[in-house]
Formats: C-alpha cells, structure tokens, sequence
C-alpha cells in the first residue's frame, strides 16, 4: 500500500483551533486533506485500495473499509484532537445493498462505471423522457437489476452510495444520504423528493432520506473517538460525490464561474441560478444550495494527445507555440469515433488531418480545436438556459500548459486561471466546515 505527502505544515497548533477533515474516495485510491477555518492545509495523505477477493470478484466494501480506518490512523497524532467536523466523498452511482439492520452488504457493490441494461427497459416505462436516470449506470437501474435478482427475497435491505456507506461506519446513523449523490437514483433535489413516479413502486423501501450535502449527522461513534484521540463533540456530515467535490475546492462560489477540468477527457462544471438537464448531451444539474452546478463531459481531451506526442515532446513543442496567433487548423480530436457533448453523435468521426510538417503547428491546431470544443460546449449550456459563464478556473493535467491557457482565453473571450484546489478531499473538507457552521447536535 503507498502512502504518500503524510505532512503537517504547521507543527504548532494553536491550542483550541478547529480543524476540518475532508476525505476523498476515487476510483483507484482515497486521500484526505485537514485544513483549518481560513482553507490552508495542515495535512494530507493518500492510499491506494487493497486488492481483496471475494471468491472470483474483488472485495471492494472490505478495501474502501480498510482504507477508511487507515487514512484515520495516517492522521497526525497533534492534529486528531482538533478535527471538529468530518465529511466524505465517493464516486457518483457507486451502488450498495446492505441489510438494514446490520449494515453489512447484501450484495457486491455495483461500481460508477458498471452498467446494468437489462434494467434499462424498466426505467424508462416508469421515469420521464430524458430523466438522468435513463441511462444503464445509473444508480435506479442498479437498483432495479438487483431487485429483480435478488430483491424479492430480502426483507430487510437498503440501498446507500459509496460515500453514505463509509459515513455510517463513522457515524453509526443507517439509512442516509445526500442529494447529490442521490440524484441519480431519482431524487429530485428542486422539491426536495422523492417523486411519486418512484415512491410508488415496489422497491421504494430500499431508498435512503436524503439530506443536503454538509448537514451533520451524528456525532462520531465513541469507540472511534476513543481509539484515534478525536474530540467528542466531533461531528460527521452528509457528503457528495467526488466531481462535486473537486468543483467545490476551486472555490467558485458565484453564478457564471466555471471549472473546466482537462484530463483524459475535458469535462465542464458551470455554477447557474437555473437547472438545465437534456440526456441527449449528457447534461443535468446537480443542487448546491440554492444554485445548480451544470455539467456536460466531452469525449476530447488528454487522451487524444498522448496518441500523438509524449509528455516531453508536449512540453518541449507547446513552448514554441504563439498563443496569440490563430491556427487556420480545423480538427475534432477524439481518441475514437463518437461524441455526446457539445455534439450528440455516436458515430462522429475524429478529424486530425491535414497534419502539416511542423509538429508544433500540429500541436497548436490541436489545443485550438479542443478550445473550440470547450467554448462550444459553454454556448450550449447557455442555449440550454443556464447562467452565462464570465470566468473558468483550469483543474486536471491540461492545466498546467501555459500556452494552451492563452489560448483557451483568447478562443473562449474571458479570464481563464488555473484553479488553487483541485482535490476533491480539499472540497469535501470546506464541506465539513459548512457542517461545522450549522451544527446544533
């Protein structure tokens, strides 16, 4: 297991200053991050899961427990009795069945990525056109393919995410969830419902009351205070999911400011006053307060370049780029045909011909393209009804090519910077402090 950047920063706590605890729980491995009131960072850590088996599938529930219980103990001792709210995250529509009395999982947890479309015919007979959870990951068609295995049979069953799951082992509160991450199995955060659509069908018992995300839910449990040295009046908060919180810890807190992340693919976050969802483009909204975070993911990206060029000719050729000339160059780059967002075509086609002799006009056509693709996808959100957006904030590995800044600045007509935070324990961290805020327990 690798643990790495254990640090305290800041050896002399002041006595009686209030920490936060944010932990993060990825795809391939978790992290925490402890900050104090003001955001700076006093600790944070990483983990990868432990593989376990579970006859011939992998033990996921036993490698995020474990995880979780040795993140606490990588904790700094002269930090832990400062923490006075924690909250987690976990990947969206990252599904368990666990008994209701116990906790235990029912049944393997069903991952992010998983599909299930022999539930899909079903979802869609009850759920309006286009509703987010049309599509076969969603969390609904996890719970109805369950169901119609298994379901019938248990009588005492419940269905968390990820994040609700690892919570209740600090909280010991079963049965409770967030409204981010519940939106995907139909929870509609703009009445703050279920709706009657679901309620109304045979499995409904299973689902989890919801709460908004940062709401302190219990104290943490006694037997985790007193083996880890935490404070009693520790509280544990609802969570969210991981894109939401790596949005929250660029700290854009204002309608029209965007994240746009540049990773494998290039994925945008818009922060509006109004709700846009069309599953045509793969774009919903998810609550936070009384804004709507937009979100649509092109298939573009990181993944296109490195196809073409390694990390040193990237960065040995980007500095010969002139940000502030356009390139006549008019490519689409996808790693392979098919995109959803700001196009809806499964079979579009990438184009990256003509390629010209110079492999830095190559390269500079290239991320002009994909900066067209990201304004593009900014236009379409405002078509669809969102706020406009008038600043972004760069997270992900595109964000530290400089020239490629410029011109997605120039491409895009507005201040574009690369975001202070981008972890999404960071975010979750600022979550626990909005907790913290409105705790009365």
């Amino acid at each position: 297991m690798s643990l790495s950047n254990n640090r305290s920063s800041n050896k002399k706590q002041l006595e009686g200053e209030s920490l936060y605890l944010g932990l993060d729980f990825g795809t391939s491995g978790a992290r925490f991050a402890i900050i104090d009131i003001v955001g700076t960072i006093q600790a944070e850590a990483k983990r990868n899961y432990p593989i376990y088996l579970n006859g011939e599938s992998r033990d996921w529930a036993r490698s995020w427990k474990e995880t979780l219980f040795l993140l606490l103990e990588d904790i700094p001792l002269n930090l832990r009795k400062h923490i006075v709210s924690i909250s987690i995250d976990g990947t969206s529509a990252t599904t368990m069945i666990v008994d209701s009395d116990t906790g235990e999982p029912l049944w393997r947890p069903l991952l992010y990525n998983e599909s299930c479309p022999d539930a899909l015919p079903a979802v869609k007979s009850i759920a309006p056109p286009n509703h987010t959870v049309c599509t076969a990951s969603s969390t609904l068609c996890k719970l109805v393919s369950w169901w119609n295995q298994e379901g019938s049979n248990q009588k005492s069953a419940l269905l968390l995410h990820q994040a609700d799951w690892l919570l209740w082992l600090l909280h010991g509160k079963l049965g409770v969830s967030d409204y981010n991450n519940a939106l995907k199995v139909g929870y509609d955060p703009e009445v703050d419902s279920y709706p009657s659509w679901l309620v109304c069908q045979p499995y409904s018992h299973l689902l989890p009351s919801v709460v908004a995300p940062g709401t302190p839910i219990a104290c943490l449990k006694e037997e985790l205070r007193n083996k880890f040295g935490f404070q009693k009046q520790c509280v544990v908060c609802s969570g969210t999911t991981d894109s939401i919180a790596a949005f929250l810890a660029a700290r854009a807190t204002q309608p029209g400011k965007a994240v746009t992340s540049l990773g494998s693919t290039l994925a945008i976050k818009l922060l509006s006053n109004t709700r846009i969802e069309d599953s045509r483009f793969g774009v919903y909204s998810h609550r936070l307060d009384d804004k709507w975070l937009v979100g649509g993911a092109s298939n573009t990206g990181g993944v296109v370049l490195r196809q073409i060029f390694t990390d040193d000719q990237l960065e040995k050729l980007s500095e010969q780029i002139n940000p502030s000339q356009i390139s006549l160059l008019d490519y689409y780059p996808l790693p392979k045909a098919g995109e959803r967002f700001p196009i809806a075509d499964p079979e579009l086609a990438p184009r990256l011909l003509p390629r010209p002799e110079n492999d830095v006009e190559y390269l500079h056509g290239i991320l002009e393209s994909i900066a067209r693709i990201e304004a593009k996808g900014y236009g379409l959100l405002k078509e669809l009804g969102a706020t406009e957006v008038d600043q972004v904030f760069t997270a992900g590995g595109g964000a530290k090519n400089e020239k490629w800044t410029k011109i997605r600045e120039r491409v895009l007509g507005l201040p574009v910077s690369r975001a202070d935070q981008t972890e999404a324990a960071y975010g979750t961290a600022l979550l626990a402090i909005k907790g913290d805020q409105q705790n009365i327990l």
